[in-house]
């Protein structure tokens, strides 16, 4: 090995790749604090991701239970347009829970690994809520409410539930659902191998069933996968947010707790539906 071969070798750089995480229930940006996972939150981490020079691949750690489909699809669409303008691989690493709105950013990655006990799934729509009708009648209470299109009071939940308006919640729950089926057929392929209907029924596996339905490509934890395929040298760079001043624990933040204190009551409700 010759002089100049010797120096070119010892500036080889190492490979580097940076690792975003995914966490949290999918929201608006705000309606849940600091705890929400939406495009405005996690955009600044995916930009600065794929602007790395050199990096091998995207990695994206993933523990959500889902959320918004809007956000879903608005955090997916970004990773995919971040992935094709920088030229890089996307692998997703599963933790506890990728299911719902959690596994559309999944399926947006090339490559999806999990744990072998991992929540993977949940790939369908889910609405909720109560009826007090029955409780105001018997308090005595009349709901007067004056509106401009007879649609406008659909699914009031101090009225009796009307058929047509449960019909209606029907037809659009069910469009959303076929974008999100769409979505994990266009970005999974031939790779699916289980029954249609049982794959996008709504219900949800551990990793290792998971693999078996072509849901995800591998079992495998981020550092460890990511040292086999580029290296035991490679640089895996962690991406985090920056810290805000609300994260610093100043006086006069008590909203903000309030906020917080919501934030996690909701996540909590989202995270128990897996039995987490």
């Amino acid at each position: 090995m010759g002089l100049f071969s010797k120096l070119m070798f010892w500036r080889r750089h190492k490979p580097i790749v940076p690792v975003v995480r995914l966490t949290g229930v999918i929201a608006q940006s705000g309606s849940l604090g600091r705890r929400g996972l939406s495009l405005e939150s996690i955009e600044p981490q995916l930009k600065k991701a794929f602007s790395v020079k050199r990096a091998k691949a995207v990695a994206l750690i993933i523990n959500s239970p889902g959320g918004s489909p809007v956000q879903s699809s608005l955090i997916g669409q970004r990773i995919r347009d971040l992935a094709s303008r920088a030229d890089v691989p996307v692998l997703a690493f599963c933790e506890d829970v990728a299911a719902s709105g959690g596994y559309w950013l999944a399926a947006s990655a090339d490559e999806i690994f999990a744990n072998p006990a991992s929540v993977i799934g949940s790939i369908g729509v889910i609405s909720a809520g109560f009826g007090f009708d029955k409780a105001i009648a018997k308090l005595g209470i009349d709901r007067r409410v004056y509106t401009a299109g007879e649609a406008k009071m659909t699914l009031d939940p101090f009225q009796a539930e009307r058929d047509e308006e449960v019909d209606r919640l029907k037809v659009l729950q069910a469009d959303i659902h076929q974008q999100f089926i769409t979505h994990v057929q266009t970005r999974r392929g031939s790779r699916l191998k289980g029954v249609h209907d049982d794959l996008f029924s709504g219900a949800f596996w551990t990793g290792q069933r998971a693999l078996d339905l072509g849901l995800i490509d591998g079992i495998g934890e981020c550092r460890q996968t990511l040292l086999q395929r580029f290296g035991e040298d490679t640089e895996i760079m962690q991406i985090g947010p920056k810290r805000s001043f609300l994260s610093l624990g100043l006086p006069g933040m008590s909203s903000h707790l309030v906020q917080e204190t919501a934030g996690l009551a909701v996540e909590r409700a989202y995270f128990s539906r897996f039995g987490l």
